[in-house]
C-alpha cells in the first residue's frame, strides 16, 4: 500500500496542479468540487489499470493482479464497484479483518465485487 500511495500521490499532485491552473481554488464552492474531482481522478486511475492488465504500477512491483472471480479481466463497472467498496474496507476494521475469516482469504470488497487478487 505504501508504493500505491506514493504513485497515487504523484498522480493527485499533477491533477491538483491542473485544477489550480484552470480554476481559482479559493473561489466560493471550489473545495467540494475539488474533492470530487480528486475522487474521480483516483477512480479513473484504479479503474484504468484494473481493466487494462489488472495491475497498477505498485501491483506490478509486487506481482499482484486483480481479476474477476471467474479469472476474466475486470469490466469498468466491476472496477468502479471494487474501488467504492474498497473505501469502506480500508476505513473499517471489519472490512479488513474479513479476509482472516473468509474461506478464500478475500477482502470484503473483493467478495462483494466478485473479484480476486492473485499472485502472478
Amino acid at each position: 500500500m505504501l508504493y500505491e500511495m506514493l504513485v497515487l500521490g504523484a498522480v493527485l499532485f499533477i491533477a491538483a496542479l491542473i485544477f489550480i491552473l484552470l480554476r481559482n481554488p479559493q473561489a466560493p464552492g471550489a473545495m467540494p468540487f475539488f474533492q470530487a474531482y480528486l475522487l474521480l481522478v483516483m477512480l479513473g486511475y484504479f479503474s484504468w489499470f484494473w481493466t487494462h492488465g489488472g495491475q497498477t504500477v505498485a501491483m506490478r512491483a509486487w506481482r499482484f493482479r486483480v481479476e474477476g472471480a471467474d479469472g476474466r479481466p475486470l469490466r469498468f463497472a466491476q472496477a468502479g464497484l471494487r474501488f467504492v467498496l474498497a473505501w469502506f474496507s480500508v476505513f473499517s476494521v471489519a472490512g479488513l479483518l474479513w479476509a482472516w475469516f473468509d474461506h478464500d482469504r478475500k477482502f470484503l470488497h473483493d467478495r462483494l465485487a466478485r473479484t480476486r487478487l492473485v499472485m502472478c
